[in-house]
């Protein structure tokens, strides 16, 4: 079975013995499905996700993306919502749909209009003017609208209220294409969990975990969050 995720030796200094990853080596089958990506504050996550989406290169060995080294090939099946949005906010609505369509050759504008208009948002108003929730719900139907390979999500439910998380938890469950693998970095593992369908840990740098949620659950007769609680209690 072909990987969606495969490391080698992947490494990653901003200073001289100082590793954000230390020497990974490790693969993800390429099942589809859900993977959480977790860990603490300094774990790595985010230094990952830049690796993944062309945005920092390694310092030492590789990183491939389903089957693709990191570059153009991977860049064009890749959708990848930031953990801060990076909208235009002298845009309209209607124009930041209009760039993604012409940025992205696989952005389906159909299906974002139909969601923007679900929550009730003026299309003809600048995205400066919309609610923090808004924005980060904008941001999210712009980024599941892609016909992407790889969907690549950070903290999409942090900073929301209760009810903004169901909303953009069932955008994600609903939209997600079916041969596609979405990756969400998040802390609030309990309220997701159920989703996962592989999960894996990254600790100072270096992967504790990797598996299949529910093998791991059964193995350690534990929920995901209560194992993340007990194998990072320390941190």
């Amino acid at each position: 079975m072909a990987n969606i995720i495969e490391c080698k030796n992947l490494t990653k200094c901003y200073q001289k013995d100082v590793y954000a990853l230390n020497h990974l080596h490790f693969s993800v089958p390429d099942k589809g499905g859900i993977i959480g990506l977790l860990g603490p504050n300094g774990s790595g996550k985010t230094t990952f996700i830049k690796l993944l989406t062309g945005l920092l290169t390694p310092t030492e060995g590789e990183v491939k993306l389903a089957g693709y080294p990191i570059g153009v090939e991977t860049k064009s099946i890749v959708s990848y919502l930031p953990d801060a949005h990076a909208l235009n906010e002298g845009y309209t609505v209607t124009q930041q749909l209009d760039y993604f369509e012409d940025f992205f050759t696989d952005f389906d504008k159909e299906k974002a209009i139909e969601m923007i208009r679900e929550l009730g948002v003026n299309e003809k108003q600048k995205v400066k003017e919309l609610s923090k929730g808004t924005k980060e719900k904008l941001a999210l139907i712009l980024t599941l609208s892609r016909n992407a390979r790889v969907f690549i999500l950070d903290e999409p439910i942090a900073g929301v209220d209760p009810a903004a998380r169901d909303y953009i938890l069932e955008k994600i469950l609903s939209h997600k294409n079916a041969n596609s693998t979405m990756i969400i970095c998040t802390h609030l593992i309990s309220e997701i969990e159920e989703y996962f369908d592989y999960v894996l840990f990254l600790k100072q740098g270096e992967v504790v975990l990797h598996g299949e949620a529910e093998a791991i659950r059964r193995r350690e007769g534990k929920t995901i969050d209560g194992l993340f609680r007990e194998v990072f209690k320390w941190m």
